[in-house]
């Protein structure tokens, strides 16, 4: 069998650590890039593997692919997850900063993939592009973008010139994903899910903005399955195509986080505060029947196996200090 070759950016982060685990178990070689500003710790177990190498570097470095395969053999698909993620990372370095990782970077990372000759190329978008719907209708693919954040004007910038090099050599498969939960080696507490188990686990008390807000939500091993689907699917059904990444039963109001929560964690004090603000106001079901019907993926953990999960780790102390900035991408980065 033919070696596999794969390019990960941002590996170290939370989606990324888990993927490189998963592709070296499924026989790929890989290649992990991180400029690791949240550290590298969460890949040293792979440091062994014959087929993992770690290259440190910022994807905003022109060169920064190139270098990357100049003493190996040019990847066949780059997964780029590199970039600010998320309304509040993006707010506190700027438009400006934001600007030029998420879409800036991505360009040159694409353009550095096509003068390699990589096949694929596999982006991490989100469904905050959808912003908030109009009919209360599941959106789709094919639904009007209402961006609501500058995270979100970056991710549909990106999606848009990727989109333009649809019939090039190198294809562009866009996966808008989900709100993320669980478990990974670079576990993040700044998502909803977990950040709620924490507080609740922490403090005992729990307060929630825009109560009825809805929103959709995905175990963090389950994007990665559905990335490695993207991967491994015919050129003819992922060329050129948007996902929606999520679980077809994880669309979720806040109140109901809160009641799978109370179910573990009965003592927690819930308050509800009304507020307004300009941020990333995601009040949407989303439809992942495309996903389903073209790649055959259908989510294989719920909501309540990551509020399980993520409650496990902090009652058994495998994360010593979860209130660390580490595990909160903005308050890291403005530090």
């Amino acid at each position: 069998m033919t070696e596999k070759r794969a390019l990960v950016t941002g590996a170290a982060g939370y989606i990324g650590s888990l993927l490189c685990g998963e592709l070296l178990r499924q026989g790929w070689k890989v290649t992990a890039l991180d400029e690791l500003l949240f550290g590298g710790d969460s890949l040293m177990a792979y440091l062994p593997h014959p087929n993992f190498r770690f290259i440190k570097s910022n994807v905003w470095d022109e060169r920064a692919i190139r270098n990357a395969a100049k003493d190996d053999a040019a990847p066949d698909v780059i997964v780029h997850l590199a970039g600010i993620v998320g309304f509040p990372a993006c707010q506190a370095v700027g438009r400006q900063v934001a600007w030029r990782y998420n879409v800036e970077a991505t360009q040159r990372v694409h353009e550095q993939a096509a003068e390699l000759g990589v096949g694929r190329f596999v982006f991490a978008s989100s469904y905050s592009n959808y912003g908030v719907s109009g009919d209360g209708e599941p959106v789709t693919e094919e639904s009007p973008l209402n961006p609501q954040s500058l995270y979100a004007e970056t991710k549909i910038a990106a999606e848009r010139y990727l989109l333009g090099h649809k019939d090039g050599p190198t294809a562009p498969l866009l996966f808008r994903f989900a709100t993320l939960y669980g478990i990974s080696p670079r576990t993040r507490f700044d998502l909803i899910v977990n950040q709620f188990v924490l507080e609740a686990w922490t403090r005992r008390e729990l307060l929630i903005y825009q109560r009825g807000y809805r929103r959709s939500f995905v175990h963090v091993r389950d994007v990665v399955r559905g990335i490695l689907l993207g991967l491994e699917a015919p050129d003819e059904k992922v060329r050129g195509q948007v996902f929606n990444l999520g679980a077809a039963d994880g669309n979720y109001s806040k109140d109901d986080v809160v009641q799978m929560i109370l179910k573990r964690l009965p003592e927690t004090q819930v308050r509800y505060k009304d507020l307004t603000f300009g941020g990333d106001m995601r009040d949407i079901a989303v439809s992942f029947a495309k996903i389903e019907r073209e790649l055959g993926f259908k989510a294989q953990l719920t909501l309540d196996d990551g509020v399980r999960e993520v409650l496990h780790v902090l009652q058994s102390g495998l994360i010593r200090d979860p209130q660390d900035a580490r595990y909160r991408n903005a308050q890291f980065i403005v530090q």
